[in-house]
């Protein structure tokens, strides 16, 4: 059975290499994690050409009223099953993207859209 100095010991242990990791290795600020990345790129070839390149709804109006503005607090407010239910099902000036988007990529595609709405 360990002792109380042993327990305490690899604790310490653990916080030192933890910390001489994250100094060794610190992620960039603002740095995108790789499915915000690629959640960016799927966006702007598939649904920036409504939505707009940032997502303010601001792009072409080929399906009828505006599309949505994706940086609204609305947006901000739903959650990630009524989005992704969005993204797969389509509305009624949206197109269902579950036969073209994988279930990664229409995630990915959330993951970025939740980096408009701050």
């Amino acid at each position: 059975m360990p002792t109380l100095a042993g327990t305490v010991c690899m604790g310490l242990v653990a916080i030192i290499v933890g910390v001489q990791v994250s100094i060794a290795a610190p992620k960039e600020p603002g740095s995108k994690s790789a499915n915000v990345a690629k959640g960016e790129q799927v966006f702007a070839r598939h649904c920036a050409g409504c939505h707009g390149s940032e997502g303010k709804g601001d792009g072409y109006l080929l399906l009828g009223p505006e599309p949505a503005n994706l940086t609204r607090p609305t947006t901000k407010k739903r959650s990630d099953a009524m989005l992704l239910q969005t993204i797969h099902e389509g509305k009624p000036n949206m197109p269902s993207w579950k036969t073209r988007l994988s279930e990664a990529d229409s995630r990915a595609v959330l993951a970025y859209i939740r980096t408009l709405a701050k």
